[in-house]
């Protein structure tokens, strides 16, 4: 596997930015109406999973990204209940709801690989380089 030296260079970080531009797109467009409640919960959770994925890997330890990366993977699940919640309401439309769905699972599928992969390397992050003069 190549290194990472941004976390714009990790996949999943580049799907959740994607996921992002489009549950923002939606609310500019008005489709979730005037429920600012909702709005705030679905921008909320929809941009804590590329923000957690960033946080982590700027901690520059393996241990605490991990922990980062699960509480993005947490905010997939949040995002996929808030959008039935917006389907149920009428907000969104049975395609749009499926399409961003399965959006945030395959996020979710690409952070608990990336997860495994840094539970079982030997590398466990900059912070832990030996420091060069």
């Amino acid at each position: 596997m190549a290194t990472i030296n941004r976390f714009e260079d990790i996949l999943s970080w580049k799907e959740a930015r994607t996921l992002n531009k489009t549950i923002g797109d939606l609310i500019d467009k008005g489709k979730f109406k005037n429920s600012f409640r909702l709005i705030n919960q679905i921008e909320g959770s929809a941009g804590s999973i590329m923000d957690n994925i960033a946080e982590g890997f700027e901690r520059g330890g393996n241990k605490e990204f991990i922990q980062f990366l699960f509480i993005a993977k947490a905010s997939c699940g949040e995002l996929r209940s808030q959008l039935y919640r917006a389907l149920d309401r009428n907000f969104i439309e049975q395609n749009e709801f499926e399409s961003l769905s399965v959006h945030a699972m395959r996020i979710n599928s690409l952070i608990q690989k990336f997860i495994n992969y840094l539970e079982n390397t030997t590398i466990k992050g900059t912070k832990f380089k030996p420091k060069t003069e």
